[in-house]
């Protein structure tokens, strides 16, 4: 029966190699991504000139949204692949800027991220108002502050967590 138990559980710590595939997914994706960033990036350019103050800040809070999508796809990149598949070594010095992700402060910082891609979204449609009747600018607003407010609720949970954790040790 014990062998059993322990041929179980090696199929189920492999099996996290899986993820693998999602991670190498992701990675595919964020090139896809940069290629799309290139023509949006392509686009302000050859229109900098052309483009009034209103325009160009749209334009650069579209490049810099896709820049925090792309920073969000790395960060659950790195983070998961080191949580739950293998730690990155640390013997060839390349990966000492990462510092330590586990899984409450990727919570965090993924909500952070969310946050404020919604914010530059919200941003973006605020800027552009009249292309919106008053419904939907109500909506797109309760959709951030339900971003906004699952955020904060989740740091509070996380931060009750930590203390509960720091007085158990």
């Amino acid at each position: 029966m014990k062998s059993l138990e322990l041929l179980v559980e090696r199929i189920i710590l492999s099996s996290r190699w899986l993820l693998v595939i999602f991670y190498l997914g992701l990675a595919a994706s964020l090139a896809v991504y940069a290629v799309s960033f290139i023509y949006k990036f392509y686009k302000v350019a050859i229109n900098a000139l052309v483009y009034d103050e209103a325009d160009m800040i749209l334009a650069i809070l579209g490049l810099i949204d896709a820049a925090l999508v792309a920073s969000l796809i790395v960060m659950v990149m790195i983070s998961g692949y080191e949580n739950f598949v293998s730690r990155f070594d640390e013997a060839e010095g390349q990966v000492s800027f990462l510092g330590k992700l586990d899984s409450g402060s990727l919570k965090i910082k993924v909500a952070s991220s969310i946050v404020a891609i919604s914010s530059i979204h919200l941003l973006q449609i605020f800027l552009n108002a009249t292309q919106y009747d008053n419904a939907k600018l109500m909506w797109f607003t309760i959709i951030h502050l339900a971003f906004v407010v699952s955020a904060l609720l989740l740091g509070f949970l996380e931060k009750i967590m930590t203390k509960a954790k720091s007085k158990d040790s």
